[in-house]
C-alpha cells in the first residue's frame, strides 16, 4: 500500500529543550518527505538551541549542551527548511498539539512569516487514541509488530510514526486513504492558533480556549476589555497566537 496523496507530505518529529511552545526550542528534527509516487527521502539535523538544554530534556533524548554547541542555530536553516515543506502537508505523533505549534514558533523567531493554512495536518496520535488509546511504543508495537527501541530518537519517531499511519489504514477498513479525511479524522477540534489558545465555534467565530473568557467571542471580549489584548500581548503567548489575535483586533477596527 501506498498513501493516496494530492501533495508531499513530510512527517516529523522534534527533540527540544522542554514542551512550552513560546519559549522551548529545537534541538533535533527528522522529516521524512513522502511524494506522491511513493518515493521518500529522510533528513536529520541537530541544532544549536541557543540556550541551556535542561538536565530533564537531556534524560529524554540524551542529547546535551555539547553533543549541539558546533551545530548550526534554526536562524541558519530556516529558510532551507522552509523551502523544502512549502507546500506539503504535515504528519506527526501529538504534532497537531506540540511540533507544528514548537515549528511555527521557531520559523516566526526567524523572521519567516509562514503560512499553514492550506495544509492539511494529520496527527497519527490522534487516530491511535480514537482507536487503540495507547502511547508511540505502544502503537508500534500494536501496528507494526516491531519494538521501537530508539524511542526520542527524532528520526526513528518519525520513521516509526509513517509506518504506524500505513498499519493504520491496513487495519480499518472504514479509515480512508485521502489526506482531507485524514487531517479531518486526526483533528480534535478546530483551533485558530496552533498552540489551541483560540478556537472555533460552532459559529465559526474566534473564542477563548482557556482562563476566565473561555467559551467567549475573542472579539467581544476585545472591544468591552481592550487591556485583555495588550495583557496577552505582553505575557508568554505563542508569537502565532499573539499573530492571530492581532488579525482579529485589526479585522474588527476596520469594520
Amino acid at each position: 500500500m501506498k498513501l493516496n496523496l494530492k501533495n508531499p507530505i513530510v512527517f516529523f518529529d522534534l527533540e527540544t529543550t522542554g514542551v512550552d511552545p513560546a519559549k522551548d526550542r529545537i534541538v533535533e528534527i527528522s522529516l521524512a518527505k513522502v511524494m506522491p509516487d511513493g518515493s521518500q527521502e529522510t533528513k536529520t539535523r541537530r541544532l544549536n538551541p541557543e540556550m541551556h538544554i535542561p538536565e530533564a530534556a537531556s534524560a529524554i533524548h540524551h542529547i546535551y549542551d555539547q553533543d549541539v554547541a558546533d551545530c548550526p542555530t534554526f536562524q541558519m536553516i530556516a529558510k532551507s527548511l522552509w523551502s523544502y515543506i512549502e507546500g506539503c502537508d504535515l504528519a506527526g505523533y501529538n504534532s497537531n498539539k506540540f511540533d507544528i505549534p514548537v515549528l511555527v514558533e521557531e520559523f516566526l523567531r526567524a523572521g519567516i512569516d509562514v503560512d499553514l493554512k492550506k495544509r492539511r495536518f494529520i496527527d497519527v496520535q490522534n487516530i491511535f487514541h480514537k482507536m487503540e488509546q495507547r502511547t508511540l511504543v505502544a502503537a508500534y508495537k500494536f501496528y507494526c509488530q516491531k519494538d521501537l527501541t530508539e524511542a526520542h530518537s527524532a528520526e526513528a519517531d518519525t520513521l516509526a510514526t509513517y509506518e504506524v499511519l500505513m498499519a493504520q489504514l491496513e487495519r480499518y477498513p472504514d479509515l480512508e486513504n485521502d489526506i482531507d479525511k485524514l487531517a479531518e479524522f486526526s483533528t480534535r477540534g478546530e483551533a485558530a492558533d496552533y498552540a489551541g489558545r483560540i478556537l472555533f465555534n460552532e459559529k465559526g467565530e474566534e473564542v477563548f480556549g482557556f482562563g476566565k473568557y473561555k467559551g467567549r467571542p475573542v472579539a467581544e471580549v476585545f472591544r468591552a476589555e481592550p487591556s485583555y489584548y495588550a495583557w496577552m500581548m505582553n505575557g508568554d503567548f505563542p508569537l502565532y497566537t499573539k499573530k492571530v489575535i492581532t488579525e482579529i483586533r485589526m479585522r474588527e477596527k476596520t469594520k
